[in-house]
């Protein structure tokens, strides 16, 4: 069995995702604050998704962790390295609920598993697969160190790819 980490940084626990995660996980993919994932989704498929970022970590070592802020215990979103048959490379993704949004959360949880990522998986390499609509998305990935990469394969024909350095 793959052990899951848990990743702490300053204000965030980044842990294995629980069944208690799900309602919140669930009500995001079905809004429309999904709209830049391909949403918003049926129950059905939000619980694959959910569901999809356990697996991997058996499959992988790597996979979605629950970000859960330290000072209130509160669930706020998701970061993941996600890879298979949807992601044609490592994709480091990240989700929040609308009331953490603004607050770096995203940020902070993102540069964390991507130095695990880097740091202790050795991955040579890491993508993120944004909406071009999604500005807010495009400015973290940017904030980063993220670079766009127009040769990069993407995961929809729209996408913009941004691809992550071991320097960022």
């Amino acid at each position: 069995m793959t052990v899951v980490p848990a990743l702490i940084t300053e204000r965030l626990l980044l842990r294995r995702p629980t069944f208690e995660d799900w309602p919140d996980f669930r009500d995001l993919m079905k809004s429309e604050r999904s709209v830049y994932m391909g949403g918003p989704f049926l129950t059905v498929h939000a619980w694959g998704d959910f569901c999809q970022g356990i697996a991997q970590w058996q499959m992988f070592g790597f996979g979605s962790l629950s970000i859960e802020d330290t000072f209130t215990n509160k669930y706020v979103g998701r970061v993941e390295i996600n890879y298979g048959p949807r992601c044609p490379e490592p994709e480091l993704g990240w989700q929040v609920f609308d009331f953490a949004e603004g607050k770096g959360y995203a940020f902070e949880a993102a540069t964390e598993m991507r130095r695990w990522a880097f740091e202790e998986q050795k991955m040579q390499t890491l993508v993120s697969y944004i909406d071009p609509q999604n500005q807010r998305s495009q400015r973290l990935a940017e904030k980063l160190g993220a670079e766009l990469d127009e040769k990069a394969e993407k995961q929809d024909p729209d996408d913009l790819v941004y691809r992550h350095s071991r320097r960022g």
